[in-house]
């Protein structure tokens, strides 16, 4: 017997959203002095989006302000560690530009050494930047997304070091660091029903001032080697807001070819 097969009938083609643009979107970005959030900051706008750049730092924000004037960069400054200044810059980014779309808890500080190796002071440093200073941003994003009613986004930068496969002689860094993954991973629980997202982007080695300073490399200068580089990060970052509202990236964790763990 003779087989007899049908022809498909026609296919109804859905469309397929392949991303976002973020032409216009309003980003806010903390630590925006340093390596990775100016290269953070750059990124968004070269793709033509707003950002609201804060820093402690008033002279570290002036490549931005040189470059970028006006139009598409509003700057604040304060110092993460006070709830303030999380409302402070939200609040500019909606006088500015009418909203805010996503923020990026960027700024954090970190002291390489034995557990008894840091000062009182510098524990605390640690904990409120990293820590609070993502809590805060997030507190304010939030309330910010809810008044506006149509979502957000918002990404922490958090490290390798909170997932225990960084180095030694980080504790009380890689405790923090653990604490912003975590915190990450909760918000997303909490706030995705609204069409929130949280994602925590964990770098490993970085070629920057911050890794510099630390300590980790002794006298060896962190360009000298195989590296991630700011710009790496920034790439990750607009990539996670560009990607289309029905997926999310809650974990993003991120080597060079030259690390292993």
């Amino acid at each position: 017997m003779t087989g007899i097969v049908s022809a498909p009938g026609p296919t109804t083609l859905r469309t397929v959203d392949r991303g976002r643009s973020l032409e216009d979107t309003v980003v806010v970005v903390t630590g925006a002095g340093g390596g990775i959030g100016g290269a953070i900051a750059r990124l968004v706008l070269e793709a033509g989006g707003r950002v609201v750049a804060g820093d402690v730092r008033p002279e570290a924000l002036a490549p931005l302000r040189d470059a970028w004037g006006e139009d598409r960069l509003a700057t604040g400054l304060g110092d993460v560690r006070d709830e303030a200044t999380a409302d402070a810059l939200v609040a500019a980014g909606v006088q500015a530009f009418g909203r805010i779309d996503s923020v990026v808890a960027n700024a954090a500080v970190g002291f390489y050494g034995g557990v008894l190796d840091y000062s009182a002071d510098e524990v605390s440093l640690m904990v409120d930047v990293n820590v609070k200073g993502t809590v805060w941003l997030a507190r304010a994003a939030v309330r910010q997304f809810r008044a506006q009613g149509d979502g957000g986004d918002i990404v922490i930068i958090g490290s390798v070091a909170g997932l225990l496969i960084g180095g030694g002689k980080e504790a009380v860094y890689s405790a923090t660091k653990a604490a912003q993954i975590n915190l990450g991973y909760a918000l997303d629980r909490e706030l995705r029903s609204e069409g929130i997202r949280t994602t925590t982007i964990a770098p490993a080695g970085v070629n920057t001032p911050f890794a510099a300073a630390d300590g980790r490399f002794g006298d060896r200068d962190p360009s000298e080697g195989d590296f991630m580089e700011p710009e790496d990060i920034a790439q990750a970052v607009t990539y996670t807001l560009r990607q289309p509202r029905r997926m999310r990236t809650e974990l993003w964790t991120m080597w060079s070819l030259s690390e292993t763990h």
